[in-house]
């Protein structure tokens, strides 16, 4: 019996394409953060709690800690450094900076991926959507009340 040990594969990041030779038990944040380097996603937990590690993964938001790098092969994945355009801030990530939505600033790239996927979902969400959106993300310093200002600030 052979036991696959690693495998290439082919994934497309923020629009780019790359191709790397994985370990069967590596996980996505690591192909992310270590391989690519694309820090911007966080390890907080390794078990899928905090939502620090969120990305958007064809199309889907999933917990990049959760997720082996071989299952993306042929994949389309966004992180929080695709948000952004070369010369500005997307406008949720303006309403983040408008409305302090942030102190430490480790949870936010997970908050950030998990508000856009809410809202290209739902542009304009209620408050109990907002919260539901949110429920996968820890954020320890904020309190969450101007995070969710400005999500909502950022659906119009």
């Amino acid at each position: 019996m052979d036991v696959v040990t690693s495998q290439t594969i082919g994934v497309e990041v923020n629009g780019t394409m790359y191709e790397r030779d994985v370990e069967a038990r590596r996980l996505l944040i690591h192909l992310l953060r270590d391989d690519l380097d694309l820090t911007g996603s966080h390890v907080g937990c390794d078990t899928g709690n905090c939502g620090a590690c969120s990305v958007i993964l064809d199309g889907t938001l999933v917990k990049s800690c959760m997720v082996l790098a071989i299952q993306v092969d042929g994949s389309s994945i966004e992180t929080v450094e695709g948000l952004a355009g070369e010369e500005q801030l997307s406008p949720l990530q303006q309403a983040f900076s408008d409305h302090h939505a942030l102190q430490c600033g480790y949870c936010t790239p997970g908050m950030l991926m998990s508000a856009t996927a809410l809202l290209r979902e739902n542009p304009r969400p209620s408050d109990e959507e907002i919260a539901r959106a949110l429920q996968g993300n820890i954020c320890r310093c904020t309190g969450y009340w101007n995070i969710f200002e400005a999500i909502k600030a950022a659906s119009g």
